[in-house]
Parts: structure tokens; C-alpha cells; sequence
């Protein structure tokens, strides 16, 4: 056994001896390697509240300059006002490669954003902005220099630029021209048309001093852009009355017929002049007309001017609200005094809407 491994000992030398340099040189190939990084769409998400804000020209009943407007229940704004979204843009990229965040009006660029804080490794995701990518949930910490919050603030601008029904949202585009939209579009009708639509007048006619008349019934209506959502709050208000010709006119003392004597009954939905307050004494539930001349002139007309006090909600008289297309109806009763005489024809009535 021992003379054959010898012999196989001496072959592989012997081989070795011809074959010289086979273990001092090494031979390899190699292949290429082609790395294609996603051109990642950035993603827009709102976060926290959306809010629209008022504007200095006509405060309403609840807001002021700059304050949030909470009486505005649906998608409809005017000159000045603003609306405001917080939103999240994500990008895998990188944030340096968000070129620019705005916010669109119909898809073109109205109002650029302001950048409020790029994110750190440290910084944690608001889970109002229910961040996701597929099933991957953002909101853990860990997401460094491809996050970042925006404020995006939209002034309505004047009615000849923007009038009508428009989709309003915000997006990002990177350098590569890639467009992330926000989910959360809105559609919004602005500067709207309000409009008063009076049906029928007021005539008294052959009226006898001392006694109670009664006049045809007047239909209000809300004729604001359909589509618009407009809700008014309705207000009534007047003024004395004169005899404008020279008739030595007396009533019962003076040449001059008196606002309080006119008063008036409301119909609105399920709601009327009974259910009012200011009604209560007067035998019919009709209600006195309060002065007035122009909104909140002389005096303020919230809780004391309204065409009907019912159903109050917050600040709002839900029975005294207009939609849209919606009408109330007001019959008016004059209780002329006795002594008078003329024909009291200068003076009036005055409706106003004001949109919530």
C-alpha cells in the first residue's frame, strides 16, 4: 500500500515539472451593474383642520378680520376671504427635489405655499395627515430630508378674475415635472350673485282711521347663482312715512304716519311669527318692524331685527334662514289711529339677506 501512494506522489511531481507556473496565475471575468433609482411622485396630504377665514370689509355676525368662519357651512366664498390648508409633501427622492408646492385653482398655480419645517430623523409624522403609501403607515420617526410641512393660504380674488364653480386643491412638483395631488380636492362657487326676489307690493288702500288692515301677502326669496349654496339671514327694518303731497296731512298728530304701527306675520318652513318671541301680546302674533335705513344702521340687527326669532342654533335663527331658491311669506297689517288723514306715500320697507 505504501509503494503505490509513493508512486502517485512521484507523478504529481513529475507533472508539476512539466506544466511550470499553473498555480502563480489567476484569470476571472466580471459583469456590469445598472442601478435605476425611482423617479418617486411627491405626495400631498392635508393634515390637521382646513379652515376658512374672514375678511376686514363686512364682518359677519360671528367672524371678524382673520378669524375663522364658523357660520360658513358650505363651499362658497367671497372677495378676501381665505381658505387654508396645512398638508404634508413626501417625497422619497428627496425634499431639496420639490421643486414647488401650490395651491390650484382648476389645476393652474394661484397661490404659492410656504414652507414651514423639513423633517429629521427625530421628528414624528402628525397622524392627522393619515400618511400612507400602499400599505406602509408614515408616521414614525425616521423620515430625514423627504418630508416636509407647507401652509397654503388662497385669497378669493376680485369677481372680474375668479366668478363661478372651480376645483380647488394643492399640489407638488418635483424637478423632474412630476405632479403629487392632494386627495382632498374641493369645489367651490366664488363671489357668488346674491340676490333679493320680492314678489308683490304693499298697498293699503280706503283704509279707515281706527281700524286694522291687512295687506296681500309678499313672497322673500333668496335668488342667489343656483349651484352657489348661498344661505341667507334675513333682516327687516323701515322708516316712517310722509304724505308727499301738500295736503295737510294729520296722524293722528303730526304729518306723519309711524313705523310702529305697521307690523307683520312670517311663514318659514315649520316655523312662523307664533313661534317668535316679540309676537307674544299681540293677539294675532304679528311683529313689530324695527328702524332702519342700511344694515346695522342705526342700530345693530343681529338678535333684534331678524324676520323671524326661531329655532335659535349657536348665534343663528335657523327658522330665519334662506336657501338657495327658498322663499318665506309676510302678510303686513297697518293699524292706522284715528284721527288721521292723507295718503302716506313716502317712506318704506326694506329687506336684507346677509350670506352666512
Amino acid at each position: 500500500m505504501k509503494k503505490v501512494l509513493l508512486s502517485l506522489i512521484l507523478l504529481s511531481v513529475f507533472m508539476l515539472s512539466v506544466v511550470p507556473g499553473v498555480l502563480a496565475v489567476s484569470t476571472g471575468s466580471g459583469i456590469g451593474v445598472d442601478i435605476i433609482t425611482e423617479d418617486f411622485e411627491p405626495r400631498v396630504w392635508m393634515c390637521e383642520d382646513r379652515v376658512v377665514y374672514d375678511d376686514g370689509t363686512e364682518p359677519g355676525r360671528v367672524s371678524q378680520d382673520g378669524y375663522e368662519m364658523v357660520e360658513r357651512i358650505n363651499n362658497y366664498a367671497f372677495e378676501g376671504e381665505q381658505i387654508q390648508w396645512k398638508v404634508l409633501v413626501f417625497d422619497k427622492n428627496g425634499i431639496e427635489k420639490v421643486k414647488d408646492v401650490y395651491g390650484a385653482l382648476d389645476g393652474n398655480i394661484e397661490v404659492n405655499c410656504q414652507l414651514d419645517k423639513i423633517l429629521d430623523d427625530k421628528d414624528r409624522i402628525d397622524d392627522s395627515c393619515n400618511a400612507r403609501i400602499l400599505e406602509e403607515e408614515l408616521h414614525k420617526p425616521g423620515y430625514d430630508n423627504v418630508a416636509a410641512y407647507y401652509t397654503c393660504t388662497y385669497t378669493v380674488e376680485s369677481p372680474p378674475l375668479t366668478y363661478g364653480e372651480y376645483w380647488l386643491t394643492v399640489e407638488a412638483e418635483d424637478l423632474d415635472g412630476l405632479i403629487g395631488v392632494m386627495d382632498e380636492k374641493e369645489y367651490w362657487f366664488l363671489n357668488p350673485e346674491i340676490r333679493l326676489d320680492i314678489d308683490g307690493s304693499l298697498v293699503f288702500e280706503d283704509v279707515r282711521p281706527g281700524t286694522s288692515s291687512y295687506s296681500n301677502t309678499l313672497l322673500v326669496g333668496n335668488d342667489a347663482d343656483v349651484g352657489s349654496g348661498v344661505m341667507l339671514d334675513m333682516f327687516i327694518s323701515g322708516t316712517d312715512f310722509y304724505d308727499s303731497s301738500s295736503s295737510g296731512a294729520k296722524c293722528p298728530v303730526s304729518n306723519q304716519l309711524e313705523l310702529e304701527n305697521f307690523r307683520y306675520f312670517a311663514t318659514n318652513g315649520a316655523y312662523s311669527s307664533r313661534d317668535d318671541s316679540r309676537s307674544f301680546g299681540d293677539p294675532e302674533d304679528y311683529v313689530e318692524i324695527e328702524y332702519g335705513v342700511g344694515f346695522n344702521d342705526p342700530n345693530p340687527f343681529y338678535n333684534n331685527n331678524e324676520i323671524i326669532q326661531a329655532q335659535q342654533v349657536g348665534p343663528y335663527y335657523t327658522a330665519n334662514l334662506l336657501a338657495p331658491g327658498a322663499e318665506m311669506a309676510l302678510t303686513f297689517r297697518l293699524d292706522l289711529p284715528e284721527p288721521c288723514n292723507g295718503d302716506f306715500d313716502s317712506g318704506s320697507i326694506y329687506f336684507w339677506g346677509e350670506a352666512i
